[in-house]
């Protein structure tokens, strides 16, 4: 099925990207300002990207780097995702090798890369089981053992805060959190002032998260429209997702703070909105 795009909207609509070296995973050179969020997805006809101030979350997600057109979504082990008709465009950040980065961990994933570009000693989130880990106490030799329902703090090895260790930070995160931490990790926001960086939860099991990535606004209908982004399980590449209702305004949705949010793979309430 193609992808039907949206029709440009002047340039002056877009802020300036952050640094390429807000986005640590990427190795030098990898950063190209023509494979982003922004460049790829202009607003539908008449609608502008609403101001996301500079340095925000809102504003780093706005230029997260994407894997050329036409990518196909990669499991953790390296297998095609079933199926291949979700998504709009990939994501520029690993999955790890392991079945850890699902939905509630890519929510984790983008927001503690966008806290480790500010400052990594501001990363810290909550295990299912209500214990805030601190990556700041980690790297400095305070780890943890998860037994049963029991989280003790073990000693480890002090290490410095490099993004290798921070990945193995996250992996031991995305092994004992889930959309049960996450969705009381964040606080419930009102559908009409949905923002970039909020995310759509249902905690549970089974549960599901996806992320909003961008928002944008017809100042003459008033109407709103939004960019969203997932994993899945098992693990798999973080993937921008299509909007099934409605191909022609695909890959963005509308907002209706009437109706479910009707996603390729759940569908959300109005009132599941969360915002960090």
């Amino acid at each position: 099925m193609a992808l039907a795009q949206s029709k440009t909207t002047p340039a002056a609509t877009v802020a300036a990207p952050a640094p390429a070296s807000q986005y640590a995973w990427l190795s030098a050179g990898q950063y190209n300002a023509k494979q982003t969020l922004a460049a790829r997805f202009a607003p539908p006809v008449g609608a502008a990207r609403v101001p996301a101030p500079a340095g925000s979350f809102g504003a780093w997600l706005r230029y997260l780097p994407l894997l050329p057109a036409g990518a196909a979504v990669h499991l953790h082990n390296g297998q095609l995702k079933n199926p291949q008709t979700v998504h709009a465009a990939v994501v520029r950040i690993d999955v790890g090798s392991r079945d850890l980065q699902q939905c509630a961990d890519a929510v984790i994933r983008l927001r503690a890369e966008y806290l480790f570009g500010q400052n990594p000693d501001k990363v810290h989130f909550h295990l299912t089981s209500g214990h805030d880990i601190w990556f700041s106490d980690w790297y400095a030799g305070k780890g943890f053992r998860v037994t049963g329902e029991e989280v003790e703090s073990v000693a480890k090895a002090v290490e410095q805060p490099t993004h290798a260790v921070f990945r193995r930070y996250l992996d031991q995160i995305f092994t004992y959190a889930g959309t049960r931490s996450v969705e009381r990790e964040m606080q419930p926001a009102a559908l009409a002032t949905l923002q970039p960086g909020d995310a759509f939860i249902k905690g549970g099991s089974p549960g599901h998260a996806v992320l909003v990535l961008d928002v944008s606004m017809n100042p003459q209908t008033g109407k709103r429209y939004f960019l969203l982004a997932q994993s899945y399980m098992p693990a798999q590449e973080i993937h921008v997702l299509r909007n099934l209702q409605n191909p022609k305004l695909s890959p963005w949705y509308e907002l209706d703070e009437k109706t479910w949010l009707e996603t390729p793979e759940w569908s959300f309430t109005p009132t599941q909105l969360r915002r960090f």
